[in-house]
């Protein structure tokens, strides 16, 4: 069993504090506590793995599993996450603004995301994508972006993984190395504490980068625009000509972009994997869970979506409105989270 931890990242957010029901089994180097969070006893949290409410609470049951890099999250002041007893979730995957029921399996690299619900007792497959307001069966294998049911699992089966789950997460690298410093950044901008940003990260006016991303502008700049927020657990590595993104863009949580080019106004959703020189033009909506093809331009004013990514929409006044508001909230979170600091456990 992993040694107990000598102390935990908290941090508040305005008044709200996180609440700790009994020291985890492990706490990893980059983890973060954030908020209105009521986290169970007898958590395993892995190295960068995240647990933020701020707009809304996240509520966890014991026993909870968190791997490498994953994170837990809300939606604004609309939705929140809850999670019951002896969940399991991998390394890389996202829990966004859903529920989660009890003995849950949620592999590698999945995202499940807002109003969705998972039933006690069902496995989501690595890599899969739990749209918005589904509802996953109990006692079923899910899998696939959107997530489907594929079969009824055996006897024991859910436990099965659920152990292997468990083991590939404690196998996993504990280092986490934190550099929160960026090359320049305006007034009223916020650089997460356990992020990494290696060579020329500049962030404009109000720009933010929140906990356990990862920026290697080493052979190009990184330049994040007015109001520009990356979120949790992403990694951008820029290449010999940069890595721009445009004002008021949202890049989600545990979003991958390489050696690209991103736009103003635009939302890439969480867990999308944009390809080395993908240029993403103004006013641009990519669906959580896309995956670009290296070269790859996208048309503006459309959404895309898919694996690889193709144009599913257009971006209409509301989905607009979705892209300005939440870089308008971010920005509001920036601002609260600015000298709040952390707390130790």
């Amino acid at each position: 069993m992993s040694a107990r931890p000598a102390s935990l990242h908290l941090a508040a957010y305005q008044e709200h504090e996180p609440l700790v029901l009994g020291a985890p089994l492990a706490a990893r180097a980059g983890h973060a506590l954030v908020g209105r969070l009521t986290l169970g006893a007898g958590a395993w949290l892995g190295a960068g793995s995240i647990v933020r409410a701020d707009g809304h609470y996240v509520r966890i049951g014991a026993q909870f599993h968190l791997g490498r890099g994953a994170t837990v999250h809300i939606a604004h002041d609309r939705c929140p996450t809850v999670i019951h007893e002896r969940v399991s979730v991998g390394a890389n995957a996202v829990v966004h603004a859903c529920a989660v029921l009890a003995d849950v399996v949620v592999e590698d690299d999945c995202v499940v995301l807002d109003g969705s619900v998972v039933g006690a007792g069902a496995l989501l497959q690595a890599g899969s994508v739990v749209f918005p307001r589904s509802r996953l069966a109990a006692g079923m294998l899910h899998g696939g972006a959107p997530a489907r049911p594929l079969r009824a699992l055996a006897p024991g089966e859910a436990a099965a993984r659920a152990a292997a789950l468990r083991a590939r997460n404690e196998a996993a690298d504990a280092r986490w190395p934190c550099r929160a410093r960026a090359a320049s950044a305006a007034a009223g901008t916020f650089v997460a504490d356990t992020t990494r940003l290696a060579g020329a990260v500049h962030l404009a006016v109000g720009a933010s980068i929140w906990y356990g991303c990862r920026l290697d502008a080493r052979r190009g700049a990184i330049t994040l625009g007015a109001r520009c927020n990356v979120q949790d657990n992403s990694v951008l590595t820029a290449g010999a000509g940069g890595l721009p993104i445009g004002a008021d863009t949202t890049i989600g949580h545990n979003v991958l972009l390489e050696d690209c080019t991103v736009g103003a106004r635009c939302l890439v959703g969480i867990g999308s994997r944009i390809a080395a020189g993908t240029v993403i033009p103004d006013d641009t909506f990519v669906a959580a869970g896309t995956h670009t093809t290296p070269g790859q331009r996208l048309e503006g004013g459309r959404l895309w979506g898919g694996r690889p990514a193709r144009p599913i929409g257009v971006l209409d006044e509301a989905r607009r409105g979705i892209v300005l508001l939440t870089a308008a909230v971010y920005a509001g979170y920036a601002r609260a989270m600015r000298g709040a600091g952390r707390r130790p456990g």
